[in-house]
């Protein structure tokens, strides 16, 4: 997972997502839930045939980021939160204990 800190690296993402899909993964280190999201995307990324980039979000340590997807995306706020942008619009998403490596795959592949 690539780390995203800046609304610069936020920038760069999304014009990747322009042809590719990618997906982004807001984290919060003092949400339990949020750690077993955490969980299943490190299982995502550990597979070597995962072709999708994911880029984490922390809530805490880069709020301008975290807010600016949502204003951008439309989409609320949750934390743990997986968006997937394809075509540089948000295709899926979903939050909380529904963050699943089956769940990601299933969307991805839709």
């Amino acid at each position: 997972m690539r780390v995203l800190t800046s609304l610069d690296a936020l920038e760069a993402a999304l014009a990747s997502a322009a042809s590719d899909p990618v997906l982004f993964f807001k984290h919060s280190e003092t949400c339990g839930m949020s750690l077993q999201a955490h969980e299943e995307m490190r299982d995502l990324v550990a597979d070597p045939e995962w072709p999708v980039p994911v880029y984490l979000v922390s809530v805490q340590a880069s709020r301008p980021v975290s807010n600016a997807m949502a204003a951008r995306f439309g989409v609320r706020h949750a934390s743990p939160q997986v968006l997937l942008v394809r075509d540089g619009a948000v295709q899926w998403h979903t939050s909380h204990l529904a963050i699943t490596v089956g769940a990601i795959h299933a969307a991805v592949n839709a």
